[in-house]
């Protein structure tokens, strides 16, 4: 089963802005309640039997079942019965909520997540259509339950042959969009490991080399703009909070970061299509980024979206047939891609490669990159290919000066 998620703009009416507003509010509320809910329950728990808690004491009976999914789903359909905020909103969309927060409990196991936290008014920024029984979609128009036809930007057509499953509907400080859920009944195989290999070398100096030879500059999206962003968030505190000046000033400090994440976004996408463009395997190096966001160098990497990058990397390996792998990052560094001899340790601010042994002199991410390769056509038992060991250091590419391309989903 294929799935393909599809973002576009939607331009609702005025009507259409306040019922959405009220869906998200509606939601934040059935959120809230569901969890302390679920809060109350597990604390009632806390002490002893034969004991009582001397902060607090929640009285709830011993014999009541926990508040799951099934139970607050129950729950809800008798709430909505005499409460006309709940009747007001269609029923599976707070469903989907109870199932979201049900969801966030399960994590917290699965994959170590926090607790969930209660939100705030305006922390609610979507909401889910899970089904439908017919199309909603006729040209740039979409009908929505109880909200109608709403237009859409239609940025690029819906391929046919999908069926369209669910629609979330997400505000975001540029305004509302909808994200169209579609999927087809087909089975895509992964690409098996064939032409020309390239491997990757990740950096702070510059964003990444290729085993090629090619150096692509690392854009400061974060930094470019950090001055104006300071500015604006000093005048945002000297403002009374919840006012109209403040909430037009969080606003504008909203649509900043907007534009830092998309524009990041973009590069990655430009980059990934430029990279297995000419390629037939791309090997990266295997790396944990969470570490390298608690160093010295955080705000850096977490400015440069490494981790994004490589799940666009993968998704557009996998899209454009292009066999995809991560190999051991230890020692890429240290080892001389010629004649494999180890180098010793370099200290960051040593940019060249310089093997004692061969002679081969190159930058030192390259050299890396080209370790990578070698590494990972290896674990594919394939042969080496050949590698033109270049005379000279190689130029670095500014992406960020090529023409702007469509996004991939």
């Amino acid at each position: 089963m294929l799935t393909l998620t599809y973002e576009y703009k939607i331009e609702p009416t005025i009507e259409q802005v306040a019922a959405i507003e009220r869906y998200l509010e509606v939601c934040r509320k059935v959120w809230n309640y569901a969890l302390r809910e679920r809060k109350d329950w597990l604390n009632s728990r806390k002490s002893d039997v034969n004991a009582c808690s001397l902060i607090a004491e929640y009285i709830i009976p011993a014999d009541a079942p926990f508040p799951n999914y099934n139970n607050q789903a129950k729950s809800l359909t008798e709430a909505r019965k005499n409460n006309p905020d709940l009747k007001s909103v269609n029923a599976q969309v707070l469903q989907q909520v109870l199932r979201k927060l049900e969801t966030a409990f399960l994590d917290m196991r699965r994959k170590g997540m926090g607790f969930p936290r209660f939100k705030k008014p305006g922390r609610m920024r979507s909401f889910v259509f899970p089904q439908f029984k017919t199309n909603p979609v006729k040209g740039d128009l979409i009908k929505l339950p109880k909200l109608g036809w709403v237009k859409m930007r239609l940025s690029r057509p819906i391929p046919d042959g999908f069926t369209l499953k669910q629609v979330r509907i997400v505000k975001k400080a540029s305004g509302y969009f909808t994200m169209l859920s579609l999927q087809c009944d087909v089975q895509i195989p992964d690409a098996m490991p064939h032409g020309h290999p390239i491997g990757i070398d990740l950096g702070l100096e510059k964003f990444l080399a290729t085993s090629d030879g090619e150096l692509i500059a690392r854009p400061r999206f974060f930094d470019s703009l950090h001055r104006k962003l300071k500015l604006l968030q000093r005048r945002l505190k000297h403002k009374k909070k919840g006012s109209k000046n403040w909430r037009k000033l969080n606003q504008k400090i909203a649509r900043l970061h907007q534009g830092i994440h998309d524009t990041r976004k973009d590069f990655h996408f430009k980059l990934a299509h430029h990279l297995v463009q000419n390629a037939g395997m791309v090997f990266v190096e295997d790396l944990n980024f969470k570490t390298w966001a608690k160093g010295m160098l955080g705000k850096h990497t977490l400015d440069a979206g490494f981790g994004q990058f490589i799940n666009i990397l993968q998704w557009v390996c996998w899209k454009e047939q292009v066999y995809f792998a991560k190999v051991d990052a230890d020692y890429t560094s240290q080892q001389c891609p010629r004649c494999k001899t180890h180098t010793g340790k370099k200290d960051l601010s040593v940019r060249i490669h310089s093997c004692h042994e061969c002679g081969y002199t190159t930058d030192r991410d390259v050299a890396a990159a080209q370790v990578v390769m070698i590494r990972g056509v290896g674990a594919t038992g394939q042969a080496v290919p050949e590698i033109a060991w270049p005379d000279v250091l190689p130029g670095v590419i500014d992406l960020g000066k090529c023409p702007r391309t469509r996004k991939s989903p």
